[in-house]
């Protein structure tokens, strides 16, 4: 199995940060019997001082370079990663992909029909490079902007829609698709530090989201504990 992360900044993480991707690779390490590898053409984190990722201060500075790989970028959707995921695809044999994507779209860039359109297109990219691909998508998870902008928020929920039904429509048996469920009882006052982004606990919840769907679908692992 080669894991490739694919996200926007709740992925990457920013200096400091373990990430949920450090979370995910314990529970692996921990719970998974057989060989894997973390692929991907990046491995920094977002350095906020220099406003570009640089940085490779993670939160536990024994986190391997090698388990560090992914990709993710600070302010990328699927619009930036539609056209990137097949190169990184081929490039790193990755089989299967652990997606967190959406909600910088749907902020800055498209509404939930164009965000779901780019979402169908990076599935066919990544099946064009590798036709067996496996893949866990995350629904977006309401940030502190959805409190206060409602339409902001319809256009969130309306994207999760259009998410599962792509997942619906596109699963396969020869190239399977997850929709992966909401973290459980994810609290963005809690379970961020700034409203979006994940501190410890909700690194550890958005990666028991993954671990769980690959888990009960695949038999990848075991149950999550953090």
């Amino acid at each position: 199995m080669r894991i490739m992360f694919v996200g926007d900044s709740m992925t990457i993480g920013s200096a400091g940060d373990f990430t949920w991707r450090y979370r995910m690779w314990k529970h692996l390490n921990a719970t998974y019997g057989g060989p894997y590898a973390i692929v991907g053409p990046r491995t920094e984190v977002y350095d906020k001082h220099a406003d570009a990722p640089v940085s490779h201060d993670y939160g536990d500075p024994a986190f391997p370079a090698r388990a560090r790989r992914h990709l993710a970028g600070w302010g990328e959707g699927w619009l930036h990663m539609a056209p990137l995921i097949g190169d990184a695809i081929r490039d790193h044999r990755a089989d299967t992909l652990l997606i967190s994507l959406g909600l910088i779209d749907l902020g800055f860039y498209t509404d939930a029909e164009q965000t779901a359109a780019n979402a169908r297109r990076f599935i066919a990219e990544a099946r064009t490079a590798n036709p067996g691909i496996h893949a866990v998508l995350l629904p977006v998870i309401h940030n502190i902007r959805a409190e206060s902008d409602a339409p902001f928020a319809a256009d969130c929920d309306r994207f999760n829609e259009l998410l599962a039904k792509a997942v619906a429509d596109l699963d396969s048996p020869a190239s399977p698709l997850l929709l992966a469920s909401r973290p459980a009882a994810y609290d963005i006052h809690r379970d961020t530090y700034d409203g979006t982004h994940p501190n410890a606990s909700g690194e550890r919840r958005i990666a028991g989201a993954f671990a769980e769907a690959m888990h009960q679908a695949w038999g990848v692992g075991g149950p999550y504990a953090p």
